[in-house]
């Protein structure tokens, strides 16, 4: 194999990632060619609404997998919670990076913190695990949509449209954007649990080409690659899409896993969550064990709650 094709976005922070994964094969295979292919998904290109309220899935990946299933890239580069839990056939997803930081960050101009915020700011936020978590400590903030991608969204609070703002960490810092907001505060684990696969990268390949899965196989990490097995057989299992509010997080320590999950109303009412500690010799379908356990406590209702009232502003009304 003398050239590789890479599928990617082509917002700033995926470009860095598939850079950044390119630049990885390339030292460890200097006898093959890596080039990009760069896309805009549809994902980046529907910018004025929530993309719960587009329907489907896959926002960020369809047309990273179609162009590998037409024969014009290998592998493709995604954020891991981008990636539905049903892989197309003829396509796998065969590895997952090593997990970088999984927080949330609050970011504001204002005020230094989330405890910080006058009753009634403005938060934004267009995430419903983000907005149920935000209003389940903070009932009487006001939270607001936000989409666009990271630079347009960091502009929108330096302009005062927010109070604050709520991204993932780990993109912000992969593109030194930190640096630029006066107030900034990591959010923890406990305040604020993370999605399904934040903070690592999943390598998608075409099945049957074995030097790319062995390409690919060189990327993964075995810790994290379990962890977010477990989260992702969760999603699955309960059949929640990346746009439901649900928080769910699989960490390992000393062979020890510890898995949170969480689910409610975008409101911060009806909150159910559990955690589950094991050792990973015993971990083998923790994530389907959890999805059952919370179904039998009512989740599925809840879920189908929580989608009837979720961005229910924004809904079109009957005339």
């Amino acid at each position: 194999m003398k050239k590789l094709i890479i599928a990617t976005r082509t917002s700033d922070l995926a470009l860095w990632q598939a850079y950044h994964i390119k630049a990885r094969i390339e030292a460890s295979y200097p006898e093959i060619t890596v080039e990009l292919n760069k896309i805009v998904s549809n994902g980046d290109k529907v910018l004025d609404k929530p993309l719960a309220l587009i329907g489907g899935k896959g926002h960020f990946t369809k047309e990273l997998e179609d162009e590998m299933l037409s024969g014009n890239a290998d592998l493709a580069v995604h954020s891991l919670k981008d990636v539905p839990t049903y892989i197309p056939e003829g396509l796998e997803l065969v590895a997952v990076t090593q997990r970088q930081d999984q927080s949330d960050v609050f970011l504001s101009h204002k005020y230094k913190s989330l405890e910080e915020l006058p009753q009634g700011a403005v938060v934004g936020t267009t995430s419903l695990r983000r907005r149920m978590q935000l209003l389940k400590q903070r009932p009487d903030l006001r939270v607001k949509d936000l989409r666009g991608n990271v630079n347009t969204r960091l502009r929108k609070l330096g302009e005062g449209q927010y109070d604050a703002i709520i991204l993932a960490f780990i993109g912000l810092h992969r593109l030194d954007l930190l640096k630029d907001i006066p107030h900034t505060q990591k959010l923890s684990l406990d305040m604020m649990i993370p999605p399904m696969g934040q903070a690592a990268l999943g390598i998608e390949i075409v099945c049957k080409n074995e030097k790319v899965r062995e390409i690919a196989l060189s990327l993964k990490d075995e810790k994290t690659f379990i962890c977010t097995k477990i989260e992702r057989d969760f999603i699955s299992k309960i059949g929640a899409g990346c746009s439901a509010p649900v928080a769910c997080n699989a960490v390992m320590d000393d062979n020890i896993i510890t898995f949170r999950a969480m689910i409610g109303f975008p409101d911060g009412t009806n909150i159910m969550q559990e955690k589950i500690v094991r050792n990973l010799e015993q971990s083998e379908g923790l994530g389907f064990e959890m999805a059952e356990l919370m179904i039998g406590k009512g989740a599925l209702e809840l879920l189908k709650g929580a989608e009837k009232i979720a961005f229910k502003d924004e809904m079109p009304q009957r005339l």
